[in-house]
Parts: structure tokens; C-alpha cells; sequence
């Protein structure tokens, strides 16, 4: 997934490539500007918080990591120690990172420290505390490190990763036992995914505990025949790779770009008491992508969706893994379009039931289906979009999401009855969000809006305060006097396209003023939402400068037929809208020049409307240059593949207009980028120099996509700053 690097500030991790990893040990110096930008513009948030099976209770961290505590969920107040390292036996943790009960909260897995490996996975050194005996043990001693353990559902054993094979730790006898021995680095990897189906399908793990625990089942990612990627690594000085002081070194890894192989995926069933395995197939040779598995309330029910290729088919089978028979439970089909990724992040399962989105009615909206694969009902309608499902209170027999309802620049939390009755949960305007107990009984809710900073608040269900958690109010205090983001509509091809404003808080319209459209512009996306936002933005506009955005077509919030207009032609009527903003801009009395920023996908929409249009200035962050360079899921989800689609990537790709461009440009990149690789940069500064031209160029060594530590996210914008003030003032 292409980064919105705009939005991180809302949540989204910064983690990167164990190769190029690097924690900020070292700042530049402080111009104004660090207040403004990532970490120094981050709002507070509250402890995680880990809801109890006794429906009253919480757990969460102690502020300075070493303890467990046990909470009273309405009134907040400690009600006991679960675990403190300084006391408990045999451990050898000076903190906690993070900690997982095990269903019946006997045991509780831990670690202290942890190596990234891509965006989401981490290695890590697991531990298992046992609350009755107080007393912690590895979770396994034949294996250093371990990814992505899963709790069977009794709490007796525990299903890990290590070196690309699966082990099942017993904590009855305190062993351990290896289910697969055929994973190799590069070539096979059981039971997590491959670096495309973590980046593009949001998941770490790939296995599945049955519900009578008699089995495990999992996904086998041959990564073979997928080309291999590799990038150098220098010394650098930001946290320093000394091994690589005279001669650089590098970072390999399996990386499939559009329209190369992927890893094949297969799904395998292993019997706990037999160690037997066995490959579960399917009759559909189409089948490219298996995003999920899960069990559905019943060992004998293993629901896998799976996708074609082209990402316009999504298919559920519910198979029995001890038979290995696989029967055909869903199916949806886009027109003139893609399966949007919400079909398998919002499905649920419940005892008679499963939840599902679909786009099918023009926008995304829920649906219910038994699992004999009928329709029961479509539970949410309406001219707006689903945006996440939260889950289901069979008690109130209620459904609990966040829609566009109130219009595509907010965000409300609602819930649904039997009759597709919704009532907004919390505030009708603005951009709120939940995270609910498991029995639904309580969220904790977070609101922001243009002049408000996040605030977080336990909530029962109805909506109903219980208690602040953070409202930010230092924050809040310290930028009350900052300007207020205003909204605008513009035309652009017979299209109503949303933007937003920022200008000085002394703007004066009989003065003259230099502009700067910041945006996105991907698939879905949307950066004109009324949702708090500090960032750089609000420091160019002390500066001197007023920051505009706009959504394009594409951007999501707006139902299908919006979103889907680009198929098959990415950077094309977002190019037009971009252009017809910048147009808009420089109509109005008080600019006087105009430029255009943006970081990944926005990168590329840079490069595309500075090749269409004639901007004062452009800044492209990380760029995508040619979409034959990026990700087969990704790429070929709007785009299909190269051989299919010509023209598209011809023409959708910036590369291809090297020789038109007039736009002063500056370019800037993290050599140890494992998501935009460095060489669509090159390739495109390549292109210019064989066209007589030259562009700006600043590289960042062995940073990843984010150019996060050390102050240089800060360095990016203020690079960017001087740029901006050199051509736009």
C-alpha cells in the first residue's frame, strides 16, 4: 500500500524493514517547524486497553511498563497487580512491550523487546506467565526469537513462527513440536504472510486454531518463483551500520512487481493428535490471493476467501478440514471496478451467521448471509458508504459501524437494528471512531474535528459518557489560536469535488499570497475530511503561504461509481481534477503563484499534474513513477497487469512525460525505501538528464518510505520550505 504519510499522525504504525529500521537517536536543530511535524505534533492518546471476561474489568500497562493492572472499567480505579516483573518468579523482563491473555486469562504471552521485519511483523522473544504460580517461562528455548503466536482456544498451546516453520508450544507438558520443516528463507513460509500480502492485505498472521482445538490450520506461501529485490545499505550516520564503513552492504527480499509471479498460496489442515497434515484444494484454477482464513463457530466450518488475480472476484468456501471438501459460500463479482479490501476486512463470524460488504448496490453497505449462502438482509442502505464494521450485540440484536451518513467529510459511529433502523452513536458531524469490549458493552471513542483535537472517552454502547480517558487539552490550549481549516467546493469536468483551506491567521484578501495544493489522490483516499489535523501545513501558513487540498476523483467517501472512475486509468482524471484546482487557485485575486506537494501516492500525482500543467513549483516525496515498478496487488488492483493494460501504464505513468515538463521540480527519497523503491526516482531523473533537463534531489541514506528518525522527517519539510520560498515567493 502506498503510505498517506499526511494521515500517520491519526494512528498508522511507522514500521519499517528490519534492514532499515532506524529509531531516532538525534534531532537537527529546532527552527519552528518541530512543533509541527511527527513526533512533536502527535496528540495524546490513552493506555491500551484489554477488556475482561468478566464483562466489569481492563487491563492495561502501568506508565512506566512493568506491571499488568487490573482496572474497574466504569470507574477507572486500579482494583489489583496482575503482573509486576520486579516481583515475579523466573523472570528475566525489565518491562513489557505488550501482553495477550490466553482465553481463560490464566496465562498471559509477553515480550520486552522486538526487531521489526516489514510494516507490521516483528520478531520477538516471547514469554508465557502463569498468573496462579506467578512464575514466567519462554515460550520456546530451542528458538531465539519467535512471530505471530496464536492461543488455541482452551489456552493449552500456543502456535508460533519460527524460521518460516510453524511450532505448537504445549503448556501441559511444556514442550514443543514442530508442524511444518519445509519453510526456507526466500523459497517457503508456513502460517505468516509474504511481504506483498502484508503490505497490500493488512495481515501478519496465516494460521487458525479449530474451536475444539483438535486442529490448526494455515497458509503455505511458496515465494520460489517471485524475483528478488535488493537495495544498498551504507554506514550512514543515523543509528550508524558500521559493518558497512567501507564497503556498502544490501537488503534483499522477495518483492513482485506488476505483472511477475506471485507467491503460491495453498491451505493445509494439521491434526494436533494424529501430527497428520493435509492440503485442503480448491476446484477453481482462477484462485491468485487467500487474504483470510478463519474458523466460523465450528470445527468442521473453515470459511478461506479467496480472490482472482485481477481483485474483481471474491470467493468464500466453507471446507471441512478433516474431509478436506470445500463448498462455494459467497460470491461477488465487481463490474467495471475492483472487490474493495473491506469485503474481507469487515467480514465477522457468528454462530448462524456471517457479515460481509459489497460496493454492489453503488456504495459499501453490510450484509448478512447464512451459511448456506443465502442473503438474510442487506443490514445497512443508503446513499452513503460503510467505511468499518465493529461487530454485532446479539443481546440487542444491534450492528455497530462507522458510516458517511452525515455526509463523505465526516465520520459517525451508528448502530443498526433488526429493521436497518441506524442511530448515530456519539457526534453527528466530525470524525469518530470506537473500539468496542468484546461483548459489545462498552467503546472507547475518539472524536476530532477541524477545531478539535482527539478526545477519548469510555463510552457504554448507547453512546453514553462514562468517563474522559484524554482530551488533549494542553493541546488543544496551545493551538487555539491557530487559523481554522475551511471547506470549498470546486467544478472539474462536470464533477463537485470537495477541498479545504488554510490561510494565515492575519489573511488579508486585499494582499497577495503563494499557494500550495497538498494532496493524496489515491484510490479510496481522502484528505478533506473534517477531522484534526496539525502538520506542516500549519507552519507554511506563518510563513507566509496558504495550503489548499482537494479530492479527486477516486478518493473514497463518495460511493462506488466516484471511487472507481480511475480503473485501469490511474493518474488520469486525477490529473484533471489536481489541474483544474490548481486552476481554481490561481483565479482567485490574492495568489500569486501556485505549487503542488505530495508523499507517495501524492508523489506521483505531483509528477503527473507538474507534467500537465504549468506549476510555479512541484514536490514529490517517494514517488511511484511507472506502476510497471510497484506491487502486483496494489498495481494490478486498478491498473491489471502490464500485458493487459498497455496503454494504461503508458499513459498513466510519469516517466513517460519526462520531455514536457517545464514545472521547477525537487524529488525526495530513502535509499532503503522497501515499499517505493529509490529506483523509480532514479529512473525518472535518469529519464529527465536523457531529455537535457534536471530536477532538485535530496536522498535520504538507508531510510525506509516514512523518512521517519533522526529529524528527518523535520528535514524533508524543511527542505520542502526553502524550496517553496525559492520559487513561489
Amino acid at each position: 500500500m502506498l503510505m498517506n504519510i499526511k494521515s500517520v499522525y491519526l494512528g498508522a504504525a511507522l514500521i519499517c524493514s528490519a534492514a532499515v529500521a532506524i529509531p531516532a537517536t538525534a534531532a537537527v536543530a529546532d527552527n519552528g517547524l518541530s512543533a509541527y511535524v511527527s513526533p512533536g505534533n502527535s496528540a495524546k492518546a490513552p493506555s491500551s486497553m484489554t477488556y475482561m471476561a468478566d464483562g466489569k474489568s481492563f487491563a492495561a500497562l502501568s506508565d512506566d511498563a512493568t506491571k499488568i493492572i487490573k482496572y474497574d472499567i466504569k470507574s477507572g480505579e486500579e482494583t489489583g497487580v496482575i503482573l509486576d516483573v520486579n516481583t515475579a518468579r523466573d523472570c528475566k523482563l525489565k518491562s513489557i512491550r505488550s501482553f495477550r491473555f490466553s482465553p481463560d486469562e490464566s496465562h498471559i504471552l509477553v515480550y520486552e523487546k522486538s526487531e521489526p521485519i516489514y510494516r507490521r511483523s516483528f520478531k520477538a522473544s516471547y514469554y508465557i506467565y502463569e498468573v496462579r504460580h506467578d512464575v514466567m517461562k519462554p515460550l520456546s528455548v530451542e528458538h531465539a526469537v519467535q512471530r505471530a503466536p496464536v492461543w488455541s482456544p482452551d489456552g493449552r498451546m500456543i502456535a508460533f513462527v519460527a524460521d518460516n516453520n510453524i511450532f505448537i508450544h504445549k503448556l501441559d507438558y511444556n514442550t514443543e513440536v514442530a508442524v511444518t520443516k519445509d519453510g526456507e528463507v526466500n523459497k517457503i513460509i508456513n502460517g505468516v504472510p509474504d511481504w506483498v500480502y502484508e503490505e497490500e492485505f493488512d495481515t501478519t498472521v496465516s494460521m487458525a486454531w479449530a474451536p475444539d482445538n483438535m486442529a490448526l490450520c494455515y497458509i503455505r506461501y511458496d515465494e520460489t518463483a517471485v524475483p528478488m529485490y535488493s537495495f544498498p545499505l551504507y554506514q550512514g550516520t543515523c543509528n550508524p551500520l558500521d559493518q558497512y564503513s567501507l564497503y556498502p552492504g544490501s537488503y534483499s527480499y522477495k518483492y513482485p512487481v506488476a505483472g511477475e509471479p506471485n507467491s503460491k498460496v495453498s491451505v493445509f489442515s494439521y491434526d494436533v493428535d494424529t501430527r497428520k497434515i493435509k492440503e485442503i484444494s480448491f476446484s477453481d484454477n482462477n484462485i491468485e490471493y487467500i487474504p483470510r482464513i478463519e474458523y466460523a463457530g465450528s470445527p468442521d466450518r473453515l470459511v478461506v476467501t479467496t480472490l482472482n488475480r485481477a481483485q474483481t472476484r471474491i470467493e468464500l468456501y466453507a471446507v471441512n478440514p478433516k474431509s478436506t471438501v470445500a463448498k462455494s459460500l459467497y460470491v461477488d463479482e465487481a463490474v467495471n471496478g475492483w472487490i474493495d479490501p473491506s469485503a474481507w476486512e469487515n467480514t465477522r463470524f457468528y454462530p448462524d451467521f456471517f457479515v460481509i460488504s459489497s460496493e454492489k448496490s453503488g456504495f459499501n453497505h453490510l450484509y448478512q448471509y447464512s451459511y448456506s449462502g443465502a442473503q438474510m438482509r442487506q443490514i445497512t442502505s443508503g446513499d452513503y458508504d460503510v467505511m468499518a464494521y465493529y461487530g454485532y450485540d446479539a443481546a440487542k440484536n444491534l450492528h455497530y459501524c462507522q458510516t458517511t451518513q452525515s455526509g463523505p467529510l465526516d465520520r459517525v459511529i451508528a448502530s443498526v437494528d433488526a429493521k436497518g433502523k441506524t442511530v448515530v452513536v456519539g457526534k453527528d458531524k466530525g470524525t469518530s471512531g470506537a473500539s468496542f469490549s468484546p461483548d459489545m458493552a462498552y467503546l472507547t471513542m475518539s472524536y476530532s474535528d477541524v477545531t478539535t483535537p482527539p478526545v477519548y472517552s469510555l463510552c457504554a454502547a448507547t453512546g453514553k459518557e462514562i468517563r474522559v480517558l484524554e482530551d488533549n487539552a494542553e493541546l488543544r490550549s496551545r493551538c487555539a489560536y491557530y487559523p481554522v481549516k475551511e471547506f470549498f467546493t470546486i467544478n472539474s469536468d462536470g464533477n463537485v469535488l470537495n477541498g479545504s483551506v488554510l490561510k494565515p491567521a492575519d489573511f488579508n484578501p486585499s494582499k497577495s499570497y503563494p499557494v500550495i495544493m497538498s494532496q493524496y489522490s489515491g484510490p479510496g483516499s481522502q484528505e478533506v475530511l473534517n477531522r484534526w489535523h496539525l502538520d506542516w501545513d500549519y507552519y507554511y501558513v506563518t510563513q507566509g503561504y496558504i495550503v489548499m487540498s482537494v479530492d479527486g476523483r477516486g478518493t473514497g467517501g463518495r460511493g462506488a461509481e466516484f471511487k472507481h472512475s480511475v480503473y485501469r486509468r490511474l493518474g488520469h482524471f486525477e490529473t484533471i481534477d489536481q489541474v483544474a484546482a490548481a486552476k481554481y487557485a490561481k483565479s482567485l485575486p490574492y495568489v500569486s503563484k501556485v505549487g503542488i506537494y505530495g508523499w507517495s501516492y501524492g508523489g506521483y500525482e505531483s509528477l503527473m499534474a507538474a507534467s500537465a500543467y504549468g506549476y510555479d513549483a512541484a514536490v514529490a516525496v517517494a514517488p511511484v513513477t511507472s506502476w510497471r515498478y510497484y506491487d502486483t496487488v496494489y498495481t494490478e488492483r486498478y491498473m491489471l497487469t502490464p500485458n493487459e493494460n498497455v496503454d494504461g501504464y503508458d499513459e498513466g505513468a510519469p516517466i513517460s512525460y519526462t520531455d514536457k515538463i517545464t514545472t521547477p521540480l525537487l524529488i525526495m527519497h530513502g535509499t532503503a525505501d522497501d515499499n517505493v523503491h529509490l529506483m523509480n526516482t532514479l529512473q525518472y531523473v535518469s529519464s529527465l538528464q536523457s531529455h537535457g533537463k534536471t530536477c532538485d534531489m535530496l536522498l535520504f541514506p538507508n531510510k525506509n518510505h516514512s523518512i521517519y528518525g533522526c529529524g528527518a522527517r523535520e528535514l524533508v519539510y524543511k527542505r520542502m520550505l526553502e524550496f517553496f520560498d525559492s520559487k513561489l515567493k
